[in-house]
C-alpha cells in the first residue's frame, strides 16, 4: 500500500487521497495521503477524522490508544505548551510513531518517514523526555535510513541534538555524537564524522575513522595533518584522554606510519611531545612554569611543521590559554603566538608564587 504523510505547502498529488485536519491539527498543516488506487478510488476525498488515524488504522490493533494520546494531547494544550493527561500513553504513542517511521522507510516512503521522525522528536521535546540510551539509539537508527541529501535530515538532526543537550546550552550527548558520526563513516561522509567524533568520547573509532579516510582520501606526504588536527581540536575542546587516544591508535593502526615514537615526520613528533606537556610527563614538567616553559620551546622549534596548517597556531593559541596559562591574544610587542608565550614567561614567576598548585591547568577542565 502506498502511504505518504506529508507537511504543510506540498502540492497536491494525483490520484491520492487528502485527510482535512481538525481544528487542532490546523495550525501545523499535516495531512496523510494514500494513494487512491490502493484504497480503490480515484477522486481527492475528504474526511473530519483525525489526520493521524489512517496511520493509526494501517498499524492495526493499536488505533484507539494513538487516538486517545492525540486527543489527550490538543485538549491539554494550555499557554502555548502541550502537556499528556497520561505519561504511558505519550511513551506509547511516540513507540508508534517510531515504528510507523521504521515501517515507512522501509517501503521507500522517505518524505512519510522523515515527517514522522521529526514527529517522535516533537513528541521527546515537548514531554520534556529525560535523555537515555535507549532514546538515542532509535533517534541515531532514524537517521540513518534519512536520505543523505534531504533537507528534512539536517533538520532532524539539528533537533536532534539540541534535545539530547537536556537544555545544557551543549552541542549535544556525546553518545548521539558517537551514533550520528558511525553513520556518517558507513556513508563514508568523513568530514561530518570527523566533526561528530570530536564530540563524542570516542577516540578510538575517530583514529580508526581517520586512517581510513588518509589512506583512501589522502596524499601519503599528509598521514601526520589528518591526525594532527584531530588531536589539537580535542585538546580545544579539552578532551585530553580522547586526544591521547587518537593519536596512539591512529600511529598505530595507520599502513605509513613507522612505529613509534620518535616518528619519521616532525609533526607527529611534536603532537607526541605536546601531549605529554600537556599532561605534566614532559622533562621539565615538574612546574607550571616548567610546564610553559616546554610548550615554548615545543612551538618555537617546531614552527617548519607547523606552518603547515594556518590553523595549527590558532588551535595552540587555545590549547596554550587551557593547560600553560597562555593569556588571550593581545597586542604585543613581540606579535603572533610566540609574542603571547614569551609575554607568559616573563609574568610566570608572578604567577607562580600566586599559584600553589604545581602540576594542574589554570583553567579546571568540565
Amino acid at each position: 500500500m502506498i502511504v505518504e504523510f506529508n507537511s504543510s505547502q506540498r502540492p497536491e498529488r494525483r490520484h491520492h487521497l487528502r485527510l482535512a485536519p481538525c481544528a487542532g491539527e490546523a495550525a501545523s498543516g499535516r495531512w496523510l495521503s494514500l494513494g487512491c488506487a490502493a484504497l480503490g478510488g480515484t477522486g481527492l476525498w475528504q474526511t473530519d477524522r483525525h489526520p493521524l488515524f489512517v496511520f493509526s488504522y494501517l498499524l492495526g490493533s493499536h488505533c484507539s490508544m494513538f487516538l486517545s494520546a492525540v486527543e489527550e494531547t490538543e485538549k491539554c494544550a494550555q499557554g502555548g505548551k502541550v502537556r499528556y493527561m497520561s505519561q504511558s500513553k505519550h511513551t506509547e504513542a511516540r513507540e508508534l510513531m517510531c515504528s510507523g517511521a521504521l515501517l515507512f522507510f522501509s517501503h521507500g516512503q522517505q518524505n512519510s518517514a522523515a515527517d514522522l521522525s521529526m514527529l517522535v522528536l516533537e513528541s521527546l521535546e515537548k514531554a520534556e523526555v529525560e535523555v537515555a540510551d535507549e532514546l538515542l539509539e532509535n533517534l541515531a537508527k532514524l537517521f540513518s535510513l534519512m536520505d543523505p541529501n534531504s533537507p528534512e535530515r539536517v533538520a532532524f538532526v539539528s533537533r536532534a541534538l539540541k534535545w539530547s543537550s537536556g537544555g545544557s546550552g551543549k552541542l549535544g550527548h556525546p553518545r548521539l555524537h558517537q551514533l550520528l558520526a558511525l553513520t556518517l563513516w558507513k556513508e563514508q561522509n568523513y568530514c561530518e564524522s570527523r566533526y561528530h567524533f570530536l564530540h563524542s568520547a570516542d577516540g578510538e573509532g575517530c583514529a580508526h575513522m581517520l586512517v581510513e579516510y588518509s589512506t583512501s582520501r589522502g596524499f601519503r606526504s599528509e598521514v601526520d595533518m589528518f591526525v594532527a588536527q584531530a588531536v589539537l581540536q580535542f585538546l580545544c575542546l579539552k578532551n585530553k584522554s580522547s586526544a591521547s587516544v587518537v593519536f596512539t591508535t591512529y600511529t598505530q593502526k595507520h599502513p605509513s606510519i613507522e612505529n613509534g615514537p620518535p616518528f619519521v615526520q616532525p609533526l607527529l613528533n611534536f603532537i607526541w611531545f605536546l601531549l605529554l606537556a600537556v599532561d605534566g610527563r614532559a622533562p621539565l614538567c615538574s612546574c607550571f612554569r616548567g610546564k610553559l616553559t616546554v610548550f615554548t620551546v615545543l612551538c618555537e622549534q617546531y614552527q617548519p611543521s607547523l606552518r603547515r596548517d594556518p590553523m595549527y597556531n590558532e588551535y595552540l593559541d587555545r590549547i596554550g590559554q587551557l593547560f600553560f596559562g597562555v593569556p588571550p591574544k593581545q597586542t604585543s610587542s613581540y606579535g603572533g603566538l610566540l609574542g603571547n608565550l614569551l609575554s607568559s614567561l616573563m609574568g610566570a614567576s608572578e604567577q607562580e608564587g600566586e599559584d600553589s598548585q604545581d602540576d594542574s591547568s589554570p583553567i579546571e577542565l568540565d
